[in-house]
């Protein structure tokens, strides 16, 4: 996933939300993704921890092609 492709983040215990990339940052454990939601147009962070399905947390929106 890169900078401009729409996303759905999981939040606690809520429905996903959609957003879109703003700035992705990899390290060894996984990559940060910055994503704009409708109640934060900035930007919130989300790590997707490497190789640990229960740490995913931003996955490509239905529909957009990755």
């Amino acid at each position: 996933m890169k900078v401009n492709d729409r996303v759905t983040v999981r939040t606690d215990g809520g429905p996903r939300r959609p957003g879109t990339i703003l700035a992705v940052e990899d390290f060894n454990e996984g990559t940060m993704y910055l994503v704009a939601l409708e109640d934060y147009p900035l930007g919130i962070w989300f790590f997707n921890e490497s190789g640990h399905h229960d740490g995913i947390f931003v996955e490509p929106a239905e529909g957009s092609a990755e």
